[in-house]
């Protein structure tokens, strides 16, 4: 078992690594093409910061451990809200300001509901996944239509403002987007057979696993860039990153894992693990939305969402080293 924890330390490392390289990569590749500022974070930065849980979903799929994609996926979720932005708003409250994303917040709410439903029948078909996809499309397509059609946003100043300051020659952004990618799927491998041989050994399923030790690890990425930009007063950023990270992963993770490998549910997954994700969905449309003007995520609601993160995935400790 110290081989499998060594793998999934190097793993995790090499993983928030790449993604980083990956992202930056990507985001100067697609300037450099003239890409607009908001189409590049809403689209690439998207895909960027989604990649890992998306290569370890599709190959833990493949390699008949479904559980593990849906717990990676969910608990990425889980942990983008209540780790990242709970910590990130404890560290800076943050205001929301874009109102690209006061349009995004009930999109994520609808789509977790929709995958909410789905478990219902304690079941993720290729019928599921195939529709999770499709919706995933026309988000896509929406964000494209957004990312060239609203200029005035202090969402895309912020995106402008990050591609400034990470700005690359075309022929090393192309270098890191390519290193990026090939060290991604590597260290997704390493991570996700680690992974699997804890599950074996500790005697749980690999959906604890994947909801505890790779959800956490693969939202690192997230919790990094989180706190940078809040402390650069790129609020809009920090929660622009967790929303988008949550559709791809409640969207496009699960679609592409359950396309794969149709995957039967356990009814934990819907009374526990999504009870708990809808409602953090909720805190978060509620705190974010700002009825009356700017939402603003203070201090006290960032440590309820932390604490929340504590509690939930203690529980989920218990249930690793109780068994």
């Amino acid at each position: 078992m110290t081989t499998a924890v060594l793998a999934v330390v190097f793993g995790l490392a090499l993983l928030v690594w790449s993604a980083d390289r990956f992202v930056e990569g990507a985001a100067a590749t697609a300037g450099h093409f003239g890409m607009p500022p908001l189409l590049i974070g809403m689209v690439v930065i998207g895909f960027g910061t989604s990649a890992p849980e998306m290569v370890v979903s599709a190959l833990a799929a493949s390699q008949g451990n479904p559980g593990l994609a849906l717990g990676n996926a969910y608990g990425s979720n889980i942990a983008n809200i209540a780790l990242v932005l709970g910590l990130t708003a404890v560290i800076s409250p943050i205001a929301v300001q874009s109102q690209v994303l006061r349009k995004e917040l009930p999109m994520l709410a609808a789509i977790t509901a929709l995958a909410a439903f789905q478990l219902i029948d304690d079941d993720i078909s290729r019928v599921d996944a195939s529709v999770l996809l499709a919706v995933f499309a026309v988000f896509m397509g929406w964000s494209v239509w957004q990312g060239t059609r609203q200029k005035a946003d202090s969402l895309a100043t912020e995106f402008e403002r990050e591609l400034e300051v990470h700005a690359l020659p075309l022929g090393r952004a192309v270098m890191w987007l390519l290193v990026g990618l090939l060290v991604l799927i590597a260290s997704s491998r390493l991570l996700v057979w680690g992974a699997v041989d804890i599950a074996r050994a500790l005697g749980v399923s690999d959906l604890i696993i994947g909801l505890t030790i790779v959800a956490i690890g693969t939202s690192l990425p997230e919790l990094a860039s989180s706190i940078i930009a809040t402390r650069r007063g790129e609020h809009d950023l920090a929660l622009g990153n967790v929303i988008g990270s949550n559709m791809f992963n409640t969207l496009a993770v699960v679609g592409i894992a359950g396309v794969i490998s149709p995957m039967a549910v356990g009814p934990e997954v819907l009374s526990r693990d999504m009870v708990v994700m809808s409602l953090l969905t909720l805190s978060l449309f509620v705190f974010s939305y700002g009825f009356r003007g700017s939402g603003r995520i203070n201090r006290i609601e960032g440590a309820l969402l932390l604490s929340c993160f504590i509690g939930y995935t203690s529980y989920l400790a218990v249930t690793i080293f109780g068994a």
